[in-house]
């Protein structure tokens, strides 16, 4: 009986797949990669700033540092410290590039006694402020008039727009980083008028340049409050209110009850000038949020959602004016909501 052949596979050419099935394929798996990225593409990164706070009071941790080391003494400030070249210059203060075990910090001399009052009390403010929100502090001598703080090497927020236009940086000179430097912005005033003193008001700010120059532009693209010489305190329930300096403002960047109230036929005199609260803040954040935000693409977009709090903000009424925590909340709906309409377009044409 002859044995009838078996079915088999054996020897059989495999089956292609057509070219176009292959195209497809390879588009789709594509558009799920571009499609699981899309969160990380149009979202601002969360930045992890050196946070004073992982160490206990009175104690600091930089760059590369795993322990916490406590705040450098007169005797480790004048024997570990070697100071370098003279960065800046205020009133009050003079800064050096310094060195302290490898790494670049920031020392600070005070000018001239005259000023011994405003650099104790930025001192004092440096020493209670403590946060990721304010530059680190390092340590201090009094007796020598030195404080040591973080260096940041892209100094203050003045040069935000030099240092975006260097080519290494193009990649965050977009609206979503830019808002995210403007709600930094924001929360440093926030915490300030929440601090733990109390409300505090950051009064050197009388121009927009005056104001860039009080903070630092950090590494990771945030921002930190770092001349602290002029935060008076407001208590509403004693009605104490405040006077920034002694001599008259002018120009439409401060609010309009830091001008002189009574005309130009009376001479200015201090004691005449009312006193006045943190609200003075909200009426410059839509300027100093308009330099952050440029003129990059989508920055007019961002503008056109923050027109209502921004002309709250600019209200003659400072009772009317919102709270730094309204603002912050605003900033970050609209941030939200325009991140979103990014996405949902982009996995539209995917």
């Amino acid at each position: 009986m002859e044995k009838q052949p078996q079915d088999s596979k054996k020897g059989m050419a495999p089956r292609e797949v057509p070219p176009a099935v292959r195209l497809l394929l390879s588009m789709a798996l594509m558009n799920v990669l571009l499609y699981l990225c899309l969160g990380r593409v149009f979202t601002s990164p969360q930045h992890s700033i050196g946070n004073p706070r992982d160490c206990p009071y009175g104690h600091f941790k930089i760059g590369q540092m795993k322990n916490c080391s406590p705040w450098l003494s007169c005797e480790e400030l004048r024997t570990e410290v070697r100071q370098l070249k003279r960065v800046g210059e205020g009133a009050v203060k003079r800064v050096f590039l310094s060195e302290w075990k490898e790494q670049k910090v920031a020392l600070s001399r005070l000018t001239s006694l005259e000023m011994k009052d405003d650099f104790l009390h930025g001192l004092q403010m440096l020493k209670s402020l403590q946060s990721k929100r304010v530059v680190t502090l390092l340590g201090y001598c009094e007796d020598d008039n030195t404080i040591l703080t973080e260096y940041h090497p892209l100094g203050s927020l003045s040069n935000l727009e030099e240092t975006l236009n260097l080519s290494k940086y193009q990649h965050v000179n977009t609206w979503q980083h830019r808002l995210q430097l403007a709600m930094n912005y924001v929360s440093i005033i926030n915490y300030l008028h929440q601090s733990p003193l109390g409300t505090l008001v950051m009064c050197d700010s009388n121009d927009l340049p005056k104001t860039l120059s009080q903070y630092l532009l950090t590494s990771n693209f945030s921002i930190v409050a770092n001349d602290l010489d002029a935060l008076p305190l407001v208590n509403h329930s004693s009605r104490t209110l405040v006077k920034c300096g002694h001599r008259e403002l002018h120009g439409d960047f401060v609010a309009p009850e830091q001008l002189w109230p009574f005309g130009e036929d009376v001479p200015f005199r201090d004691d005449l000038m009312p006193s006045y609260d943190e609200k003075i803040d909200i009426w410059k954040i839509p300027d100093v949020s308009g330099f952050l935000l440029g003129h990059v693409e989508g920055s007019d977009m961002v503008r056109f959602h923050l027109f209502d709090i921004h002309k709250a903000c600019k209200s003659q009424t400072p009772a009317e004016r919102p709270t730094a925590q309204d603002i912050l909340d605003t900033y970050q709906k609209v941030l939200n909501s325009l991140r979103d309409t990014v996405m949902s377009q982009t996995r539209e044409m995917l």
